[in-house]
């Protein structure tokens, strides 16, 4: 498989890795370890190289779940990354406030080496700004961790370009991770510009649109209940946009069909054509998806198909999340 270099790093992967989120929070009851662990080593025996966590996902139980997939000589077949920041309210599971505190970095960092079992962690990310830490004074810390050969190189996640700036001008910042995919393209107008001129590797989550992109649901069947993120803090997924957002979704798979493809296919496609600075993290709890974006990286999108598709997130309805969340990201 093609490998791509994530920013000026060393960190060589494969275009598609495994975004390990929904194994474990957001979407519905977490899997069970040792099925995630056996799916992680399958995506890995397939070509996956890019595993990426977070301790706030389950409150760390997803980067337990990653460390007991690594054990046993996997850890050295994948480049790991992890996330530090949020605040988790342990009532509603869902953040409550970031802490970019030197401090923080400290506990967190040494938190996520114990769960995850190792002694590095080759791309470590502020996962959001803390609005009362000056980036400078956490990338100043977390600078240390590299120093001290506990990370090897860091990223950014939800940043605005003058945040990323400043960033990089304490140490150089190797990756943003930021949401890209055809139904969200915010970040075009002045964070990868900013990135591009800094030489920052941009890796993409939710290249998907959390599922909706890969023309799973339909007027139907839509996430809901009171453990899937999506129901309660995604209005794209909300009444009126749904619909009009499934319409939309209609025209990737129309696309897809031509190629003889399947929509995530094409999805995936598109976002690995806008640069080859560009890498994804897909999720899934399947090994049967896992297949399928590894696939699409046999898919060619024409000029005009790649024109046509990015003028569909100018027709998105709803905000990629509800006020709280909106607030969170680029800045």
């Amino acid at each position: 498989m093609s490998k791509r270099t994530i920013g000026k790093s060393d960190l060589n992967v494969t275009p598609v890795g495994l975004g390990c989120m929904g194994m474990s929070w957001a979407y519905g009851p977490g899997m069970d370890h040792a099925d995630g662990a056996k799916l992680i080593r399958e995506a890995i025996e397939a070509g996956v190289d890019h595993l990426d966590t977070a301790e706030m996902y389950g409150s760390g139980d997803n980067e337990e779940l990653v460390g007991k997939a690594l054990k046993d000589n996997w850890r050295d077949k994948v480049t790991l990354a992890t996330k530090f920041g949020p605040l988790m309210d342990p009532e509603t599971g869902f953040p409550k406030g970031v802490d970019g505190s030197p401090e923080n970095v400290r506990r967190a960092s040494e938190g996520s080496l114990k769960r995850l079992g190792v002694d590095t962690i080759d791309l470590y990310y502020l996962h959001r700004m803390d609005p009362d830490t000056p980036i400078e004074d956490t990338v100043g810390e977390m600078s240390r961790l590299v120093e001290e050969g506990k990370v090897r190189f860091l990223g950014l996640s939800e940043c605005s370009a003058e945040t990323l700036r400043r960033a990089h001008a304490v140490h150089p910042i190797a990756a943003v991770q930021s949401e890209y995919s055809i139904f969200t393209r915010d970040l075009e107008s002045e964070i990868l510009p900013a990135m591009r001129d800094l030489g920052v590797g941009l890796v993409a989550y939710s290249p998907l649109g959390r599922g909706m992109l890969t023309g799973k649901y339909d007027q139907s069947e839509k996430p809901k209940g009171d453990d899937d993120f999506r129901a309660l803090a995604q209005p794209r997924f909300e009444a009126e946009n749904y619909e009009a957002n499934l319409k939309l979704v209609d025209e990737i798979k129309a696309v897809a069909d031509s190629h003889g493809v399947l929509p995530a296919q094409v999805a995936l496609a598109w976002v690995l054509s806008r640069g080859d600075d560009i890498v994804t993290i897909p999720g899934t709890t399947k090994f049967k998806h896992v297949e399928t974006n590894l696939a699409a990286q046999k898919v060619s999108l024409s000029d005009d198909e790649i024109t046509r598709l990015g003028q569909l997130a100018d027709r998105v309805k709803g905000a990629r999340y509800n006020s709280q969340g909106m607030a969170s990201v680029n800045r």
